[in-house]
């Protein structure tokens, strides 16, 4: 079974994660395909527009942890890094349907879509804190900026989880709408955004992504080498291996280590 399913109609490209088993989460081999895909997309003119969604009842849960463990990223090229720069790069209306879990790059992949339409059961969150690792994706830049520095912290350093409803209060979904019609409403935009011209849309979406792409790039440089050092301490291999194991890590052993 293919963990990325993609589908073209239209000018519409569907890419569907496809680990429902999992809470469609992440390995390495995920983010290359799924980094592909999309720059794939970027020149092929067929495709106007791009809808991406999860199968199941989760967008995405982040990180598979025990694929990340066994292949932990480097802080240059990674797969990571590779989706990350095809995000900011990608120059077509992108647009995400999510319900359920959209945890840690299930919530800082996002980032990077035009509209997001989260059914009112998605549960988001950037747990990176509670796993001794930092925020990725161009979150550290892209969550300040559109919501303060104040709700950052809150979100960031305290991990904590936060509903649809408190989403949209921040500008970080496009709309809720029920479970039933989340992707629905996803789809008619995407189709509304298809028969616009082309040229034009992907002209204003440079216009306006221009003043803060590059800002963006330096951010998720900067997390991927803070992240690679941190993944790799006594502190997230604890965190970690606590999550797999289903206890609560002890971070007060490694404070000798």
């Amino acid at each position: 079974m293919d963990d990325i399913v993609t589908e073209l109609s239209e000018g519409v490209l569907r890419v569907e994660l496809n680990r429902p088993e999992k809470r469609n989460a992440m390995t390495s081999s995920m983010y290359t395909k799924l980094a592909d895909v999309f720059n794939d997309a970027a020149g092929d003119e067929r495709i106007r527009v791009v809808l991406w969604h999860g199968a199941g009842d989760a967008f995405s849960a982040g990180n598979d942890v025990k694929d990340f463990l066994e292949n932990p990223p480097g802080p240059g090229e990674s797969p990571q890094a590779r989706l990350m720069n095809a995000l900011v790069d990608f120059d077509k209306p992108l647009i995400a349907a999510v319900r359920g879990a959209a945890i840690g790059g299930g919530t800082t992949m996002l980032l990077h879509c035009d509209f997001v339409y989260a059914g009112e059961s998605t549960k988001f969150q950037m747990p990176f804190i509670n796993l001794a690792v930092v925020p990725e994706f161009g979150s550290s830049c892209l969550v300040p900026l559109t919501i303060g520095h104040i709700r950052a912290a809150e979100l960031i350093l305290l991990g904590l989880p936060f509903d649809a409803r408190r989403a949209a209060e921040f500008g970080l979904v496009t709309q809720v709408v029920s479970d039933q019609n989340f992707l629905q409403l996803a789809t008619e935009t995407a189709r509304n955004l298809a028969a616009k011209p082309a040229g034009a849309l992907q002209a204003s979406k440079r216009l306006l992504k221009r003043s803060f792409r590059e800002q963006i790039k330096a951010a998720m440089k900067a997390e991927n080498e803070a992240f690679s050092v941190q993944v790799r301490s006594e502190e997230a291999k604890e965190a970690l291996t606590a999550f797999l194991e289903k206890r609560p890590p002890d971070f007060a052993k490694t404070r000798n280590q």
